[in-house]
């Protein structure tokens, strides 16, 4: 079994995660991190349920390739609920910790929308969204996703349930070809399939074992 800083992560970040009390990486970990760190900008597939370390798996690599030069948006994560999309900021705030000045944004329904534009227009390096926050923040054009790298669908075939697949469509169509898309679900069922096949090229799939309590 590899350690984080085997597996390409980053002094900084390395310092940040070990005060969290992240040891060894957990079996997603291993698998995504590499590859998202890599020249391959393949997408990426994850089957795991919630609970096995996936907001580090695709988070701590998104914080490793910001380019604090830029105040543009460079990364998405879209994820279900209010709840989630407030715990992956947090939790990808605290990675960055001794990163330097990246700025994380969550955005959600629910909660005023003008201090969220406020944080936003101060920049946003990431931002963690739920879908129809989101797309109203889009179409108001506070937000710019015409140039982010990567895309983080989180718990898509809840979202799915939820009825937020016109929303993603939507807001997948506005995004670059070019972008890295990465899909993780706890299932697969066909809803999630069609937005796989229809936004994603040739993905790498990956399955991680149980649930780890």
């Amino acid at each position: 079994m590899k350690s984080f800083e085997e597996i390409g992560i980053e002094k900084d970040i390395l310092t940040a995660i070990e005060e969290l009390g992240f040891e060894m990486p957990m079996p997603v970990q291993e698998k995504v991190i590499p590859y998202l760190l890599s020249e391959e900008k393949e997408d990426i597939v994850a089957l795991a349920q919630t609970g096995t370390g996936k907001t580090a798996a695709f988070g701590l690599p998104l914080v490793q390739s910001v380019d604090t030069s830029s105040n543009k948006t460079q990364h998405l994560i879209i994820s279900p609920t209010r709840e989630l999309c407030l715990q992956i900021a947090d939790d990808i705030k605290s990675y960055a910790k001794y990163k330097g000045k990246i700025k994380v944004v969550a955005v959600f329904g629910g909660a005023s929308i003008e201090h969220q534009i406020k944080s936003i227009k101060k920049g946003a390096h990431i931002i963690s969204a739920t879908p129809g926050r989101l797309l109203d923040l889009i179409n108001r054009r506070v937000v710019d996703i015409k140039n982010i790298q990567t895309v983080v669908l989180d718990e898509a075939d809840e979202m799915l349930n939820m009825g937020f697949r016109e929303d993603l469509e939507s807001i997948l169509s506005d995004t670059p070809k070019e972008k890295q898309t990465l899909l993780f679900s706890a299932t697969m069922p066909k809803e999630v399939k069609k937005i796989a096949d229809k936004f994603m090229n040739k993905a790498v799939e990956f399955t991680v074992g149980k649930k780890n309590s």
